[in-house]
């Protein structure tokens, strides 16, 4: 049987996860999620939040993910992140999607910029779609919403160890979407 080689899974995160050309992706990305209504609540009531515009996700039998982004702490860029994912098991396919973490306390945020946070094995966000949302927590509950359009869907993710966080697919289809095991790396602003 042949398997594709982890080079080529490197160029397909490449691709997924490359820049954006045009305008600020950031504050597109921002947009975004202040536009949802699963996430919109968490801008007034966390202490920061980090934004990843593009990451990309990849894999066959063995996959992995990666992106890179900015940290806020109560609305002001303080500094950079990266996220770096390497998953094995039942997996097929590629993603491109937008990803914030909202920090609830300063206590979370300092755990998250101490500059090795990781989430456990366990991990999953909420996805935001167009119409319905499927949910689960970092504490391991889960819950699903459907409406008729974005506005309505009924928020019923939250913090979970002081961390919520929520994704929206841009591109592609892979048959797996956990977050458990992503690794952050933090870099101060200059």
């Amino acid at each position: 049987m042949n398997r594709p080689s982890m080079g080529g899974l490197i160029v397909v995160l490449a691709l997924l996860s490359s820049p954006a050309l045009a305008g600020d992706k950031y504050a597109e990305t921002i947009k975004v999620f202040k536009d949802a209504s699963q996430s919109a609540a968490f801008f007034g009531n966390s202490y920061g939040y980090a934004v990843f515009p593009n990451i990309g996700k990849g894999g066959i039998g063995v996959g992995g993910a990666h992106g890179s982004g900015r940290v806020y702490e109560q609305g002001n860029y303080v500094g950079d992140t990266s996220m770096n994912q390497v998953t094995v098991g039942f997996q097929f396919g590629g993603q491109a999607y937008r990803q914030i973490i909202f920090f609830e306390d300063k206590r979370a945020f300092t755990e998250f910029t101490s500059g090795n946070f990781e989430f456990g094995a366990q991990a999953t966000a909420v996805a935001i779609t167009a119409g319905a949302s499927a949910q689960a927590s970092t504490a391991g509950g889960v819950g699903t919403s459907a409406s008729t359009n974005d506005e309505h869907a009924k928020n019923t993710g939250g913090y979970q160890k002081g961390m919520a966080v929520f994704t929206v697919a841009k591109g592609g289809l892979m048959y797996e979407a956990t977050i458990g095991g992503q690794k952050f790396g933090y870099k101060p602003k200059k």
